[in-house]
């Protein structure tokens, strides 16, 4: 009896199945299991080579804002959404239209940063510390260098910190960009503040 020989096909790669999302605009929910519990739910609006931007929805059925997150942090990927008929239908009723940006760089996480400041007056910093759970610092882009950027940052309280917070590039995780808890913070903080001078003179 002559044995049959499957050929072998190669499971798809996190960036194959983010590309067919995007192409054909499919509600997706993804895990970042090694970083956050929960998940996010959303539109992939577009694909680089280490980074993707999603569209969010919220909980409550809300456009909760761009997210650029890495490829690599994803621990499993629902395509498409369990329920996704019912999401965009709600959407439909509340005349909610994800809007999906159609050009916004994300092979880079310096492109990224830069794309983000000019795309929003505030944005959030997602980094991950020694322990690989991420925190979050929202702010300004105020300068940036070979080896990362700077942020003139709102605190949780709404008040602009007048020095600003250096961000090496490499310990980005996230940039989130239009979220409500940013646009509540920039409400509450007002315009920014001048920058404290540096002073750069060494005390002899």
């Amino acid at each position: 009896m002559t044995a049959r020989i499957l050929p072998f096909r190669a499971r798809k790669t996190m960036r194959a199945r983010l590309l067919q999302a995007r192409e054909q605009r499919m509600l997706v929910r993804i895990w970042r299991g090694e970083l956050e519990y929960g998940s996010f739910c959303g539109y992939v609006a577009g694909v680089g080579r280490e980074f993707f931007l999603l569209r969010v929805i919220g909980d409550g059925l809300t456009d909760d804002g761009l997210y650029a997150m890495r490829h690599r942090d994803i621990t499993e990927l629902e395509a498409p959404e369990a329920h996704g008929a019912f999401v965009e239908k709600a959407l439909a009723i509340k005349h909610i239209v994800p809007y999906l940006p159609t050009a916004f760089p994300l092979d880079a996480v310096n492109d990224v940063v830069v794309a983000a400041s000019r795309r929003t007056p505030v944005m959030g910093v997602h980094v991950d510390n020694e322990e690989e759970s991420e925190f979050c610092y929202i702010g300004r882009l105020v300068g940036r260098s070979v080896e990362g950027f700077q942020l003139q940052e709102i605190n949780p309280d709404g008040h602009w910190l007048d020095e600003p917070s250096p961000f090496a590039w490499d310990e980005v995780s996230t940039l989130s960009m239009d979220d409500p808890y940013a646009r509540s913070l920039l409400v509450v903080a007002g315009h920014a503040p001048p920058l404290k001078q540096q002073d750069d003179t060494c005390g002899s």
